[in-house]
């Protein structure tokens, strides 16, 4: 069985901002983030990861690599564009409350209803589009450990994977919002034999964290 470890890259400034980052954008990850990747790497430490995946933007390509140094193993690390996050188009640097005031459809639509969702207007990546690039990257990477028993860490984007990993696990477009968002340094597990089929085993954990509360800021 295959152990597919998902994490959402450490929180930045923008998203403490409210502000889309996407394919394009991006900011420094918080001073606290570090301590938080800290904590999820001593809940992962005991666990033996045959191979790290990133995207290869420098949030999650730095949470990526402060994770490796907190889990002390000797790992092979391959940064993958696949797995970058969507292209948001006119949206990315931007205010949520602005997008919502320029381009509402679009803001509506990408949060609440995938299957409704048209970035033509905005120059940017549609759901099926995210889902076929990122998903087929995923497939992949499952497939070379098809059959064994291996832990594989995959560090992106909270937008795609939420899509990606809903897609995977067959869910329909119009309804990939429905297990809610992803956390900063969340953790959700997938299990798979052929590399094809994929069962969930843990959605969005951050109990590691030590939390006290929600910040809507932590979650997309």
């Amino acid at each position: 069985m295959t152990n597919l470890y998902f994490v959402r890259h450490g929180k930045t400034e923008w998203n403490l901002e409210s502000r889309y980052q996407g394919a394009h954008g991006d900011s420094p990850l918080l001073p606290e983030s570090y301590a938080e990747i800290n904590l999820l790497g001593n809940f992962l430490k005991q666990i033996k990861f045959k191979h790290v995946y990133a995207s290869p933007i420098k949030r999650a390509r730095v949470t990526a690599f402060e994770l490796l140094r907190n889990l002390n193993q000797t790992i092979p690390v391959t940064l993958m564009s696949q797995l970058a996050e969507f292209n948001l188009g006119q949206m990315e640097g931007m205010l949520f409350q602005d997008v919502r005031q320029k381009f509402p459809h679009e803001f509506d639509a990408f949060r609440n209803h995938p299957e409704q969702y048209d970035p033509t207007k905005i120059d940017g990546e549609s759901f099926p589009q995210l889902i076929n690039r990122m998903g087929g990257a995923i497939k992949e990477i499952a497939a070379v450990y098809a059959n064994s028993d291996s832990n594989i860490l995959i560090v992106s984007h909270g937008a795609a994977l939420n899509a990606v990993i809903n897609a995977l696990l067959g869910v329909p477009l119009a309804h990939l919002r429905d297990r809610g968002g992803l956390a900063n340094t969340s953790t959700t597990v997938l299990q798979t034999r052929t590399g094809q089929d994929f069962n969930l085993v843990k959605w969005n954990d951050t109990s590691y964290l030590q939390k006290t509360g929600g910040d809507p800021t932590d979650t997309i």
